[in-house]
């Protein structure tokens, strides 16, 4: 028998599904037996629905010492500057989410060759992962989601525009590591904004 979930259980509570997407059926939430967290579970064909992290990709694409920014022209922070990432999609490698990205937002053709920074956001239910890569062609062409692109020098980065901590700290990450000559992979976990 499976047991309700405690009102003060550490785990956070997923947002509630409610029809079962293999049948229909109306869902009910509760602890699956054999499991620690609350799931929504379908008392008719047995589905059982997990909810995962979504993953965030994206690039560092560097040109003569400069890096590629993109000031985004959709929410969240509209405005604001960014490096070229979105969601990963069903299908494609993290890195080919990545450059399909970098596609998307800047017209930037490169390949993803070396995995950067790793960054849990467990209050946004999201990782963000970054890559360094191969530009071969400088050229820019801003898609729907961009308002503006270009190559920024690190001592004109708009630090207090970017849009996203993850962004800020990958791009910390990476002018350290350049200036130090080696290049790291980078992990961290964010905690709440308080």
């Amino acid at each position: 028998m499976s047991q309700t979930a405690p009102p003060n259980s550490y785990f956070p509570v997923p947002r509630e599904l409610r029809y079962c997407t293999q049948c229909a059926s109306p869902l009910t939430r509760r602890i699956p037996p054999d499991d620690t967290r609350v799931r929504d579970l379908c008392e008719q064909c047995g589905a059982i629905h997990y909810q995962n992290p979504r993953m965030v990709v994206g690039t560092i694409p560097v040109w003569e010492g400069r890096v590629l920014l993109c000031k985004r022209a959709i929410e969240p922070r509209y405005g604001y500057w960014t490096l070229p990432a979105g969601f990963m999609e069903l299908g494609e490698s993290s890195a080919q989410g990545a450059e399909r990205e970098t596609l998307e937002e800047a017209g930037l053709s490169m390949e993803a060759t070396r995995l950067f920074s790793v960054i849990d956001i467990p209050q946004a239910d999201q990782v963000h992962v970054f890559f360094l890569g191969q530009v071969a062609d400088p050229t820019l062409s801003p898609g729907l989601e961009t308002l503006e692109a270009g190559w920024v020098a690190e001592a004109d980065i708009p630090w207090s525009e970017i849009a996203f901590r993850t962004v800020s700290l990958t791009l910390e990450y990476y002018f350290s590591d350049r200036r130090r000559g080696s290049f790291d992979v980078h992990y961290a976990a964010l905690p709440p904004r308080r």
